[in-house]
């Protein structure tokens, strides 16, 4: 007889790793993302070329907004409509619904990416302390430090999330439309941040790449522990974090 144990046990073992394992593999996110780590480098050090580009950009967006009033209300608009405080909502409500579902594994991931990518993003903050951009006629504020910016931040983490819980509902035509929108979402609010002279161009930048290097970091570590505990290999890109999530016959969309 076999002394090894049970399936049940074995998968019951892998289940308890799964918290500790998304925990730090977003934590890991900060060490491996070697272009976040490049341009917190740069920032730190004053990089000269850096310093002129976010200088020079800053000062050509704030002229065209002075000269724009209608562009700065919609620039106001979409900042605030995908403010960090949206995507947590938006978050915690699929959250919510994946619990109705008791899809407890996936509600874990969901929570664990983007609650701990924005603690870090609040640490980094807090340990490079870097200053907003002082412009004369600010068309906009903010408080805080400046790097990485928060609101590129949470919006890479909010749109990755929600788009890789929808993705086994949908063809892999609507799923390349998904990342296609979320990815101008994204643009659009590192674009204002920098547009309303509240961040520098290298903030934005370096919220964006923190915010994928968190997701796809937990992503990988929910595929390992899938495989771990015995289900097919999936590709999470294109089927999402859990495909057994969407219905069967969830349709794959034309080839050509």
């Amino acid at each position: 007889m076999s002394s090894s144990a049970p399936p049940s046990a074995t998968a019951n073992q892998a289940r308890a790793r799964l918290g500790p394992r998304l925990a730090l593999a977003s934590a890991a996110a900060f060490l491996v993302a070697v272009p976040f780590t490049l341009l917190l480098i740069l920032v730190q050090t004053s990089f000269p070329p850096l310093h002129r580009l976010d200088q020079g950009v800053a000062e050509t967006l704030h002229a065209w907004a002075l000269e724009h009033p209608g562009w700065v209300t919609v620039l106001d608009l979409w900042t605030d409509v995908f403010s960090p405080e949206a995507w947590r909502v938006a978050v915690v409500l699929a959250v919510a619904w994946l619990a109705y579902r008791r899809r407890w594994r996936l509600a874990a991931w969901a929570v664990t990416t983007i609650t701990v990518g924005g603690l870090l993003g609040l640490g980094l903050k807090w340990a490079v302390d870097r200053a907003r951009p002082h412009l004369p006629d600010p068309v906009a504020v903010a408080p805080g430090a400046s790097f990485p910016s928060g609101h590129a931040l949470n919006a890479a983490l909010g749109a990755g999330v929600l788009i890789l819980l929808v993705l086994p509902y949908v063809s892999k035509r609507a799923g390349a439309l998904l990342w296609c929108a979320g990815a101008v979402i994204v643009a659009g609010v590192a674009y204002t941040r920098v547009a309303l002279a509240v961040h520098w161009v290298s903030d934005v930048v370096a919220g964006v790449i923190f915010g994928a290097a968190v997701v796809i970091a937990t992503t990988a570590a929910f595929e390992t522990w899938r495989r771990d505990i015995g289900l097919r290999p999936a590709e999470p890109h294109i089927e999402g974090v859990e495909p057994e999530t969407g219905p069967a016959d969830r349709p794959e969309g034309n080839p050509q």
